[in-house]
């Protein structure tokens, strides 16, 4: 279940379009770059603010508790500042209950702290069966995903599947070890660095409950456009 919002939080920022959640960590500028250029909102996560001023972009919005973001006058006479003084969540959910998206990117929230990594995780578990969230960080992508998914993969790509809870399966296609008739846990077996057969890969659970799906940062575009659908 989504974290719930202030009840004082404005309705909720709508985009038709992909957007890119920006944090605090480490954020490469050039593909904040390439984002903005193929028409990816970007929205602020407090200090992540900095981050897109780096990359020489004005954010479309900057929300959260604002205890991190310097120079906010200045920010609010270039863009919208929505400061949710709440403390219940983390900036990083303040802007997924502040936003809708067909699919949301989360820069910045994970590396520098494992602390941070971890919340946004359980982020991305508490959202997962309401709308799609990407983590994207230096290396991969994790893509929060309920149901079934289906993806084009290289031959011998390497695809990871982790489950946040015990989570059944019942078939796949596509992947070297299938995942048929599997119960995944995090306290027990695992899905990482499964292989993908080169083709279409298909993936289904027995229900709704949220998993992680991980490939290379190399796979964000396609992975975009599969959510998209």
């Amino acid at each position: 279940m989504q974290s719930p919002p202030s009840p004082h939080a404005a309705p909720p920022l709508v985009f038709d379009r992909p957007l890119a959640i920006v944090g605090g960590g480490t954020v490469d500028p050039a593909l904040l770059q390439e984002l903005a250029a193929r028409n990816v909102a970007l929205v602020a996560a407090d200090g992540g603010a900095d981050a897109i001023a780096a990359a020489g972009l004005v954010p479309e919005a900057i929300i959260g508790d604002l205890d991190s973001l310097e120079d906010r006058a200045g920010w609010e006479s270039r863009t919208r500042v929505i400061h949710i003084p709440e403390q219940i969540t983390t900036d990083f959910q303040k802007c997924l209950y502040s936003t809708e998206a067909p699919v949301t990117l989360a820069l910045g929230m994970t590396g520098k702290r494992l602390d941070h990594t971890l919340v946004t995780l359980s982020a991305l578990w508490q959202v997962g069966r309401e709308r799609k969230v990407m983590v994207v960080d230096e290396v991969d992508l994790a893509l929060a995903v309920s149901g079934p998914f289906r993806f084009e993969a290289g031959a011998r790509e390497r695809i990871s599947v982790h489950p946040f809870v015990p989570t059944d399966f019942l078939r796949s296609s596509g992947l070297a070890y299938p995942l048929d008739g599997l119960t995944l846990d995090p306290a027990g077996r695992l899905g990482m660095s499964n292989e993908a057969r080169g083709g279409t890969v298909e993936i289904t659970p027995r229900d709704d409950t949220p998993w992680l799906l991980i490939l290379g940062r190399d796979r964000l575009w396609d992975l975009i456009a599969a959510c998209m659908v």
